[in-house]
């Protein structure tokens, strides 16, 4: 197509009529893959006579061609336009002079196209790129120097979050960052949005080199104190008035308000990542530059920001949300150096009572939120902390820290909360401030951990709820009837003395779960989860249950709060025998809310790319709670698969969601999909012909795209086998889907050795399961198990080492005579022998010693004039195999059982601790501050210490036990089955041994002729074990029940 008609395609997709709009988008579709048409878009959308509507549509083309199509491919894909070079090169040479002359709706395009080009082809494919950006930058107009920095900060993203490969970082910020510094100081004083753009890119700039790494000419304070002065500046810089707009939301998208914020995001960054001693483990290489930081750099930006706080609380300056955010992440980091703090202590009343308290109180911009949209208030304020970019949470944060370890600031907080509620209560009704004493039931709340650590303190706290928090359940105010249940969630391990004050709670819940408001509904029923563990609550909620569950999954249908899916969960849990009787209408109404969820994701799908961080919030948001409302209903059926009747119906009832969920590859449902199956074909121990056909859906969506699951879905694809052997017996296509799992698993590049032990037991449930009906797949299996074992060097994981030697094992259990002469056919069988035979000891479970006695015995079944040659040599090996194997498995047998034990034990244990969790009474201890005079060193500096020593010990180095290895004991599969459960090896090898010296006294005689007589008694011994054996279970026959 000619550049004309190109252009006419973009100025129609601009048409009124949506017929002819759709006619030239399914054109331009068309044209994707012609060569030639990127040049063509490019060239529009550099035409300054073009219209611009067509130039922005041509440069949204250009920019999701480039996008898709750029880089190389990893294998053939005929649907990917392959780009010719020169036109690549066409583009690299034009793409800066284009951001040039464009206008703003396309440069935001082109700086995309720009990115992409670098990620893909900077430094290798792109070698003068960094001379045509110094060019950029040297010249005396301010529009070309603009693009400049644009450019600069494109290629300094490529390496912002890379910690190795930084050399041509290194670089890029010796050569450039003097000069861009020295622009930045010519233009802190201007007023001008301009300089104000300029100045962001700049601080971006800067901020992309220390994200991961301080370089060391960035360490030094030839470079630091130009650039630390030129953030200061702008810190303390007041914001031009002139232009600026009234509304809050578009002052913080104001360029000045977003340069300012790149500036505190530097110096935070500076001061949290690199500059503060305490936060470093002791051998970082940042400690020498933290010393001198701490002392020389960090006062300095105290002292701005504290400047900039006393104007903010003066009224005398606006601060923008996220740059309240970002100082109080630096308070709160200021509290544990014992010299910051000691510059900080003066302020701190201050800063609690005037920019910590005011953040806390409900605001009318909240009030504003909640009558709006109370779906999008809950969001923002139950996951608060959660919020990295909200102010308040930060602000509780820095409370929380300060007051944790510096007592002084404990004791202001709790008076001035004491204050503020004494205040309310004693005020008249049409002086108090409700707004007020939300704020110091927020300041209590988010110390409730530390106040129930002080003994002390605990004791005063039912006072408390019963004279300012349990009237406020029947508040006039709606927030304060949310307060008041958040602050009895928070303050859930507090054991009241008067009991019929844990029922005026229950009851205040209770109620407010009956409210009209949505954030009091939802925050009634987060409070009354850790309620349950007191026993006189669960017996009052039973009456309940119906109700309250048909209120969580109202508020699931209507917000999307995964913490409202784990509150079901947990209810189900608990209650589940008094759920029975509505079961299976509670969980088709949990299936429909999930069918609400999943099609509400499935709708954002097709616009994924162009989602905002908003929408990308609310996606995730999404998922959260469907993954929430999957656990639930996974809990639901295990508490009930003892009822096979009520089974049946879940079900059915469930079936939509299982096939929605596969049929639309929702990946990130999967894992609870999967779990839900697996309770499903487990639990009755049979396969419905639902589940059939859901087993042809997993089929087809592991081939389509789930290869990556193969893990998720083995215990269900197990259990098809299992419980579904007849049918996998009797239907060859059947075999073959469960072949074809094994050998793409075994085969794709994709995947890894962790995926291949899934392969592994596949392959292995299908040889154990179907002995005697899969002849044919024995070859094909045995060939894709030895691609990897041979050699066994090949496989460094312990496990896919243990799991592909098991398959050939199971193989010969399967069919010796088949599986012996597909061996030998192939020159595996001295190879395997070798390697299964010097593994013996570490095969150390009871199902490895099982299987190795099978299978050995299994080889005992063919006479030796028939064994390949390797085994007529060493054939009395054989035997020597089988008796090491039973000498170890008593051993085995013991280490089960004791797991078992300990696992039944640890079932209470964590029952037992999930208590504790909720009343930890027990466990705590009064809580220590920090000496003024020392750093505060939390549990993330221990982490980081811990992390830091695991890395020294896991340098590479020589290991002598190289090979010892890669034969590390696996331990016990504690909730595998599998057919040899029931398999009895002592009389199994009884019977094979006899009958060898019955039937063929030659390999018999061959056999035993080098046995010692220690190995003479112990083989007595098996005997006997065997006859004992034989005799209880013949007794346990006799005395089961008639069918």
């Amino acid at each position: 197509m000619d550049i004309q008609g190109l252009y006419q395609l973009f100025q129609a997709t601009f048409q009124p009529d949506p017929n002819l709009r759709m006619q030239a988008e399914l054109k331009l579709k068309q044209l994707e893959n012609t060569q030639g048409i990127l040049i063509q878009s490019m060239q529009i959308v550099g035409a300054e006579e073009s219209e611009i509507h067509v130039r922005q549509a041509a440069s949204i083309y250009f920019k999701n061609a480039v996008r898709r199509y750029w880089y190389e491919p990893e294998q053939d894909n005929t649907d990917h336009l392959k780009i010719a070079e020169a036109d690549k090169d066409t583009i690299k040479s034009n793409i800066l002079q284009l951001l040039v002359s464009a206008p703003p709706l396309v440069r935001t395009q082109l700086i995309t196209v720009l990115g992409t080009i670098l990620s893909n082809d900077f430094p290798q494919k792109f070698p003068g790129y960094l001379n045509t950006v110094q060019t950029l930058l040297q010249s005396q107009d301010h529009k070309i120097v603009f693009v400049g920095l644009i450019a600069l900060k494109e290629v300094l993203r490529v390496y912002k979050f890379k910690i190795e490969e930084r050399e041509p970082l290194d670089e890029i910020i010796s050569t450039f960052f003097p000069a861009i510094q020295q622009i930045g100081a010519g233009l802190i004083s201007a007023n001008n949005v301009e300089a104000a753009e300029m100045l962001k890119l700049i601080f971006k700039c800067y901020h992309y080199t220390i994200q991961v790494d301080l370089s060391e000419r960035q360490r030094d304070t030839a470079s630091l104190i130009p650039w630390g002065t030129l953030l200061l500046q702008m810190v303390e810089k007041p914001v031009p008035t002139e232009g600026l707009p009234t509304d809050p939301e578009e002052l913080e998208k104001h360029p000045w308000w977003k340069a300012k914020r790149w500036a505190y995001q530097c110096l935070n960054r500076l001061y949290t990542r690199y500059g503060n001693p305490v936060s470093l483990p002791a051998d970082s290489k940042f400690k020498p530059f933290a010393k001198t930081f701490v002392s020389n750099f960090a006062p300095n930006i105290l002292t701005a920001y504290l400047k900039q706080v006393e104007l903010w609380i003066a009224k005398q300056a606006w601060i923008s949300p996220r740059v309240l955010c970002l100082i109080g992440n630096f308070f709160e980091e200021c509290v544990k150096d014992k010299h910051i703090w000691s510059l900080m202590k003066p302020h701190s009343e201050t800063l609690i009572t005037h920019f910590i308290f005011p953040q806390l109180c409900f605001t009318a911009a909240d009030e504003a939120l909640w009558l709006d949209d109370p779906v999008e208030y809950v969001h923002a304020k139950i996951d608060m902390l959660e919020d990295f970019t909200s102010p308040s949470a930060a602000a509780v944060n820095f409370l929380t820290v300060m007051a944790r370890y510096r007592q002084n600031a404990f004791m202001q907080t709790l008076t001035l909360a004491n204050n503020v509620l004494q205040k309310y209560s004693e005020a008249s009704t049409d002086s108090k401030n409700p707004r007020e004493k939300d704020g110091a039931l927020v300041m209590i709340g988010a110390l409730s951990t530390l106040i129930l650590r002080k003994k002390s303190l605990a004791g005063m706290m039912e006072p408390l709820f019963v004279n300012h928090v349990f009237p406020e359940l029947k508040s006039q105010y709606p927030f304060l009837r949310a307060r008041a249940c958040e602050m009895i969630n928070q303050f859930s391990d507090l054991d009241f003395n008067d009991k019929n004050n844990l029922a005026i709670a229950f009851a205040g819940l209770m109620e407010c779960l009956r409210d009209q408001e949505l954030p009091v509904k939802v925050t009634a029923a987060l409070a009354l989860r850790p309620m349950i563990r007191h026993e006189v609550v669960c017996e009052a909620m039973k009456p309940h249950l119906k109700f309250v569950m048909h209120e969580l999954l109202a508020m699931t249908s209507q917000i999307d709060v995964d913490t409202l899916a784990e509150v079901m969960d947990e209810f189900v849990e608990v209650f589940a025998q008094d759920l029975a009787p509505f079961a299976v209408q509670l969980c088709e109404q949990l299936r429909d809310t999930f069918l609400r969820i999943c099609e509400d994701m499935d709708k954002g799908i097709d616009g994924l790319d162009d989602l905002d961080d908003a929408a990308l919030d609310e996606a995730s948001n999404k998922t959260m709670a469907a993954m929430g409302v999957l656990k639930t209903m996974g809990t639901l059926i295990l508490s009930l698969e003892s009822t096979p009747e009520v089974m049946n119906q879940l079900e059915m009832a469930l079936m939509p969601a299982i096939q929605f969920t596969l049929q639309n590859a929702i990946h990130d449902l999967f894992d609870g999909v999967f779990e839900i199956i697996d309770s499903f074909t487990f639990s009755g121990k049979t396969i419905s012909p639902n589940m059939w056909s859901v087993f042809e859906l997993i089929y087809k969506t592991f081939k389509e795209s789930a290869l990556d699951f193969i893990e998720e879905m083995l215990p269900s694809l197990d259990n098809y086998i299992s419980y579904g052997k007849d049918v996998v017996i009797s239907n060859e296509n059947v075999q073959h889907m469960i072949y074809d799992i094994f050998e793409t698993v075994m085969k794709s590049d994709r995947l890894g050795e962790n995926d291949r032990v899934s392969g592994c037991k596949l392959a292995e449930s299908l040889l154990l399961n179907c002995r005697g009906h899969v002849d044919k797949y024995v070859g094909p299996i045995l060939a894709l198990v030895f691609e990897h074992l041979a050699p066994p060097e090949r496989i460094r994981m312990t496990e896919f080492r243990i799991q592909a030697v098991e398959v050939v094992m199971n193989a010969l259990y399967y069919n010796p005579s088949i599986t012996l002469r597909i061996l030998e056919e192939n020159g595996w069988t001295q190879r395997f022998l070798t390697v299964w035979f010097t593994s013996l000891d570490k095969l150390s479970r009871v199902h490895d010693k099982k299987l190795s006695i099978v299978a050995l015995c299994s080889i005992l079944s063919v006479p030796v004039e028939q064994q390949p040659p390797a085994l007529q040599s060493g054939w009395s090996q054989i035997l020597n195999g089988i008796l090491s194997n039973f000498e170890g498995l008593p051993e085995a047998q013991a280490k089960r059982k004791e797991m078992e034990k300990m696992y039944d034990i640890g079932d209470d244990e964590d029952e037992e601790g999930e208590n504790d969790v909720l009343h930890p009474e027990a466990d705590l201890v009064e809580e220590e501050w920090v000496d003024d005079e020392e750093d505060v060193f939390d549990e993330g500096h221990e982490y980081i210490e811990y992390l830091a020593k695991q890395a020294s010990k896991n340098r590479p180095a020589d290991r002598e036990d190289d090979e010892e290895s890669l034969w590390d004991e696996l331990e016990e599969e504690l909730y595998f089955e599998s057919p040899l459960d029931n398999l009895d090896p002592y009389i199994l090898f009884r019977d094979v041994f006899t009958a060898l010296q019955q039937q063929h006294p030659t390999s018999y005689s061959e056999l035993t002729k080098a046995t010692t007589k220690e190995q003479q008694d112990f083989i007595m011994h098996l005997f006997q074990t065997a006859e004992a054996n034989a005799i209880k279970a013949a007794e346990a026959a006799a005395a089961a029940p008639k069918a």
